[in-house]
């Protein structure tokens, strides 16, 4: 069994982004809170999420450590060519290192949930079966 030391840095927690996470984490987005209350939390996927989670030098915005699962949120901005270059570096740096990625805009979130929520089980059940 590791340690707590070694398993937060399994995990790739940061430590020094916990009092952003923390202030994040009390200020979600429209789609975020939508996402976590009828998706996430609690028993919804069968799997514990943690929300506004330090990993590597970035904040992710949903994490499952049993699942090695990062599940991002993107707002009008990630429209944008620099903001979406950002993103794919980002997502380019948790797959290095074993997680992966889940992405849906705020449109998908707030008008599709249902969709939104079978993606996430059809990619646990697929992840599961492998």
């Amino acid at each position: 069994m590791r340690s707590k030391a070694s398993k937060e840095n399994y995990w790739h927690y940061n430590p020094s982004l916990k009092e952003l996470a923390s202030e994040m984490r009390r200020q979600p987005t429209k789609a975020e809170a939508c996402l976590w209350y009828q998706v996430l939390k609690g028993e919804g996927t069968g799997y514990k999420f943690i929300r506004q989670r330090p990993v590597l030098n970035y904040i992710v915005d949903f994490f499952s450590k049993e699942l090695m699962l990062v599940i991002e949120v993107d707002g009008y901005s990630h429209h944008f060519d620099e903001v979406w270059e950002r993103d794919l570096i980002r997502q380019q740096h948790l797959e290095e290192v074993g997680f992966t990625v889940l992405r849906f805009s705020d449109e998908e979130v707030m008008n599709s949930i249902e969709n939104v929520r079978a993606r996430v089980l059809g990619w646990i059940e697929e992840r599961l079966l492998n």
